[in-house]
């Protein structure tokens, strides 16, 4: 039987190592892995213990599953693998495991340990094992926009470099500016707008925090909808439209992809000019961001 664990330090802070753990411990099933004809044939027992790497402060403040990992799940995911199809070595099985895991996302790194206790070493022993440890490592668009202060352009700039040091993101790209009209909200000044292309480890909650930890050491305030903001700072899509990472969300502190970003000029033009061959999914459809352009028009939008 799996015997499950959760640990908690408390909340992270933005951007920084997650120091919650969920651990699942001697998952056990029959599988087939061996490079030997007899391996592949008669099996043998497998076990594996899991390591999760998850920000549990959610969890833990709201006493709601949507919260944090159901390790049932997980354990059913492991099983999957340990009796799915025979592979020589326990590397591959162990790899295919963690990157199951790394689909549910919430989970931002895994450690697998798997036990291969009745390996044919020939000599006296009482257990094999392979550890493997994996990062969640998926695709975000980030698309950014100011009107406030004396140089909104280089608050752009400056927000972009706290992008680039904040932990958990690594090799941001970042669109031309462009120079955009205002929409909905009330009379205000033009924007500058772009769009920022990144990698990144951290799960979709946590990346949102740490965007709007940036936007308050920039003095954005919340008091408006759609009213001038000195920066803002939107996630609009986690993971590859149609691919295994990607990430889908209706929830209400986080609706991902960005419902309205297939009908705003201001992300779609910069998006376009940083990546010509992005996607978005809009509804069931993954429709080429140049497609969506075309559609809107750039009226209101200068490079």
């Amino acid at each position: 039987p799996a015997t499950p664990s959760r640990s908690g330090t408390g909340s992270a802070p933005q951007g920084a190592t997650v120091t919650d753990l969920i651990t699942l411990s001697g998952v056990t099933a029959y599988g087939y892995h061996g490079v030997l004809a007899s391996e592949k044939a008669e099996g043998q027992d497998f076990s594996v213990d899991l390591t999760l790497e998850v920000d549990l402060s959610r969890a833990a403040a709201t006493d709601d599953l949507a919260h944090t990992v159901n390790y049932a799940e997980v354990a059913a995911d492991a099983v999957a693998h340990l009796t799915g199809p025979s592979q020589d070595l326990i590397e591959s099985v162990a790899g295919q495991i963690a990157e199951a895991v790394l689909r549910r996302p919430l989970v931002e790194a895994v450690t697998v340990t798997l036990h291969k206790p009745h390996a044919p070493v020939g000599v006296p022993f009482s257990d094999v094992t392979v550890q493997v440890r994996r990062e969640r490592d998926v695709p975000v668009v980030i698309a950014l926009g100011a009107n406030l202060g004396t140089d909104p352009a280089d608050t752009l700039v400056r927000a972009t470099e706290q992008l680039r040091t904040t932990p958990g993101l690594r090799d941001l790209r970042l669109s031309p500016l462009f120079e955009t009209d205002p929409v909905g909200g009330p009379e205000q000044p033009s924007y500058v707008n772009a769009v920022a292309l990144a990698r990144t480890s951290l799960a979709p909650w946590r990346l949102l925090a740490a965007l709007h930890a940036i936007e308050a050491d920039f003095g954005r305030t919340r008091e408006i909808r759609w009213g001038a903001r000195t920066l803002d700072l939107d996630l609009i899509q986690v993971g590859q439209p149609g691919e295994s990472d990607e990430f889908v969300s209706t929830d209400l502190e986080l609706s991902l992809p960005h419902p309205r970003a297939h009908e705003r000029g201001f992300v779609l033009a910069p998006w376009h000019a940083v990546d010509d061959a992005a996607v978005l999914r809009v509804d069931d459809d993954i429709v080429p961001v140049a497609a969506l352009l075309a559609g809107v028009g750039t009226e209101g939008v200068r490079r």
